[in-house]
């Protein structure tokens, strides 16, 4: 992924929050982000405020390597779950199973989701010191990530952030494109993440768009779980309003038990080696 994300256009990872949502993923981009939203909405239907167990996290990443071995992982390991100790842990139990990378926060408990309001980072030094734990422990990519809300404070964390050993820097909830260039502008050469989220604090913004600001690394946390959410409530209203009739399945795009069937059929190919010709 390193190789990747150094290229000259912004790299996209589309974040996933199950098994079936990967597997849709995975049939149109390379690489996923495995969101701390996302898995806290699907696994234990919570807000994304710190209920996840590491455990559970790092299991849910062993069936995505499971099947999409070739694909990039970028895990979002919040706070690294409190514990600098408990984050190095973590880390090093993720890149056995080969996770791409990592993103660790800098905020303090109560955690919020990046995009939400009343979120409280840890002192700087703090903070640091957690990252340069996991730096020293790690093998992979690491992305050092603040939530300062405040405008002096985020430019000084990002530089900060930016002369640690850290792989990428991410900046989350950043509100224009004129924030985006300051950001860009302080941690000179150090990789630049950007986190898109529908209805979130940040501008909507292409590839392109993105490219040309200097982002190298795009996050889109939830577009699996909010299209699954908006077509399940319309499936649902439908077959109400339809006495509990089922639809007929288009045939050409619609999904019914032989769509779904295929996808869930090619995680099990990935794992398969190609067939070689016999020769006659």
């Amino acid at each position: 992924m390193r190789e990747q994300i150094a290229g000259p256009e912004t790299t996209p990872l589309i974040g996933v929050y199950d098994m079936y949502s990967a597997s849709i993923a995975a049939e149109h981009y390379d690489g996923m982000f495995v969101s701390g939203f996302g898995f806290a909405a699907s696994y234990y239907g919570l807000p994304d405020v710190g209920f996840i167990a590491w455990p559970d996290m790092v299991a849910f990443v062993q069936r995505l390597r499971g099947a999409f071995p070739r694909h990039h992982l970028l895990v979002d390991i919040d706070d690294g779950y409190v514990d600098p100790e408990v984050a190095c842990h973590v880390v090093e139990g993720l890149e056995r199973i080969g996770a791409s990378g990592v993103i660790l926060e800098d905020q303090q408990r109560p955690r919020r989701g990046g995009h939400a309001d009343g979120k409280q980072v840890l002192p700087l030094s703090e903070y640091l010191a957690k990252l340069e734990m996991v730096l020293a422990t790690r093998q992979d990519l690491v992305v050092a990530r603040t939530d300062a809300t405040d405008e002096n404070d985020i430019l000084h964390r990002a530089e900060k952030l930016a002369a640690t050993d850290a792989d990428v820097v991410l900046v989350d909830g950043v509100r224009s494109v004129e924030w985006i260039r300051r950001i860009r502008k302080v941690v000179g050469d150090k990789l630049l993440l950007f986190n898109q989220i529908a209805g979130g604090k940040s501008p909507r913004l292409s590839l392109t768009e993105l490219s040309e600001l200097g982002v190298d690394v795009a996050i889109y946390s939830t577009p699996c779980l909010f299209a699954a959410h908006q077509a399940m409530h319309s499936a649902l209203a439908d077959l109400r309003r339809a006495d509990g009739r089922l639809p007929v399945v288009n045939t050409a795009d619609g999904v019914g038990v032989k769509t779904a069937t295929q996808v869930l059929e090619r995680n099990i190919a990935r794992l398969r080696p190609e067939p070689q010709g016999v020769s006659a």
